[in-house]
Parts: structure tokens; sequence; C-alpha cells
């Protein structure tokens, strides 16, 4: 029986070989226009999804187990207030002025009567809080969205936010860390606490005979694009991708089971490593 390692070595090997064929024969691998490296997307995604059986998930199943509730509350809390800074900048850049002050104010609020963000008391005040970024920036500004991307251990993207990607992931964390076993460890609790907050959202119909690659592609074009348009384009999918919020409750299962019963699809849309979306049961959807 092969270690974990070996198998993840192998999914990589796949990957790149997969890539490489896609570059060979010119990317055009499928008849999807949103999706001209499909090939290598694919390999990809299962890639993601190999790293996310063997590394990512067992460590979120422990998070979970040794932190109760409050404590994950509060350290998504405080990666939500610091990525608070970056959303304003990025509203103000969009050219939503009283969205931009009120996420500044945000941070203000957390960072000093919230006890460095620990508790969420701006939404409690009636602060909300927002989703932009970069890349829906870009978007705004008359950018085109590029092909569909899957990006190993970030998972879905496209090239617009692939470019952006670094920015934002340097904004969301606006304290530069010099010392490399506290910046690792922040990073790791990161990554790990993203993943909790859609643990519950795996309970899926695994026999069902659907595409899930299609399925995760599709919701996450349609979610950027109803981001960038602030809305005005229709989406189907539920937001999921809030993941500075609480675990996911009853209100976005109902929208999940929405969704699938309008699509006769089961919701398995993965986020970050592929993380999947929650599931409806029979109940809900009738």
């Amino acid at each position: 029986m092969q270690s974990p390692i070996k198998r993840l070595a192998a999914h990589a090997r796949l990957a790149a070989l997969a890539l490489a064929a896609s570059l060979l024969t010119g990317c055009a691998t499928t008849a999807n226009p949103d999706d001209p490296l499909e090939g290598y997307n694919r390999a990809m995604f299962s890639f993601n999804e190999q790293v996310d059986k063997v590394v990512l998930k067992p460590a979120t199943e422990v998070y979970q187990a040794v932190l109760p509730s409050p404590v994950r509350t509060g350290v998504g809390n405080v990666f939500g207030n610091l990525a608070d800074p970056w959303i304003g900048l990025n509203n103000l850049l969009q050219g939503k002025v009283a969205e931009a002050m009120s996420d500044f104010m945000r941070f203000a609020f957390n960072s000093t009567w919230g006890l460095l963000g620990l508790l969420d008391i701006a939404s409690e005040a009636g602060l909300p809080k927002h989703d932009e970024d970069l890349g829906q920036t870009l978007g705004r500004w008359g950018v085109g969205e590029g092909a569909y991307i899957v990006l190993p251990f970030f998972g879905p993207s496209t090239v617009r936010d692939t470019v952006a990607l670094p920015a934002d992931m340097a904004g969301r964390t606006p304290f530069s860390i010099d010392h490399v076993p506290t910046r690792n460890t922040v990073t790791a609790t990161r990554v790990v606490h993203v993943r909790s907050v859609l643990l519950g959202a795996d309970r899926t119909l695994e026999e069902a005979a659907l595409d899930r690659y299609a399925f995760v592609r599709d919701f996450y074009l349609q979610q950027r694009r109803y981001k960038v348009s602030d809305g005005m384009q229709e989406r189907v999918y539920e937001d999921f991708d809030d993941l500075s919020a609480a675990p996911l409750g009853d209100e976005v299962d109902s929208a999940a089971a929405a969704a699938v019963e309008r699509l006769e699809l089961v919701p398995d849309a993965r986020l970050a490593l592929n993380a999947r979306a929650p599931s409806a049961t029979p109940t809900d959807m009738q």
C-alpha cells in the first residue's frame, strides 16, 4: 500500500504531464470557451482533491476536535479583521466610498474594542462585512477574466484572479512576519481554519453520477461574475466563500437545496482546496 506522500507525488506527476500535454496541443481540449485548459484543469482538480483528502481534511478534523467553537470563531474573526483594510481599499478603488469607509471603521472598532479582532463588534454595530478583492477590482475596471484555471493547492481561479492572487494574499495579512516559524504557523492556522469552515459541507451524494469538476467550474465562474457586477448578473449558486464567517448553517443549506432543485445537481462546489458545498437531503429538496 502506497504512503500518502507517494500517492500525492504520483498525482503531482500526472498533473504536470497533463499541463505539458495541454500546452503542446495548443490547449484546445474542450468545447467550453471558458475552459480551454480542461485537460490540465481536471488533472489539477484531482490532485487538489488528493491533497485535501490526505493532508488538509485530517488536519482540519483535529483542529475542530481540539478547539471549541468559540475559539475557532475568534480565530476566524481575527483573520477577517486583518482583511478589512484590503477590502476597504478595493471598495475605494471601485468607487464605493461609503462601503470603503465602513470597512475601515470595522477594522478600527474590532482592533480596539474588539480585542484585536477576536470579537466582531462592528457587525453588531451595524457595519456589515464586505467581500472585495483585487480580482473584482480589475474586473470592475474592465479587465477580462481570461481562461478558467485550477491552481495547485488554491483551486478554482481565472487568469485575472491568478494575476491578482499574490496582492490579495499580501493585502489580507497587512502585517509582515519576519520570524519564519511564526509566519508558517499563522499561515497553516489560516489554511486549516478556512477548511474547517467548510468541513460540515462534505455530506454529498457520492454515488451520484455527476461531473463534479464541471459543477465546481460553473459555480466559481458564475459566482465571480456575480460579484464583479455587484449582483447585477444573475447567479444560481449561493455564495460559500466568505471564509471569515462562522460555520455554514441552515440558511446556506436551504439555499443550496433550492439550487439543487432548479438545476437537478448535487452541490459539490469545492473552494480553496476544492472544499465541497453543503449537500441537501431529499426532504429539503421536496
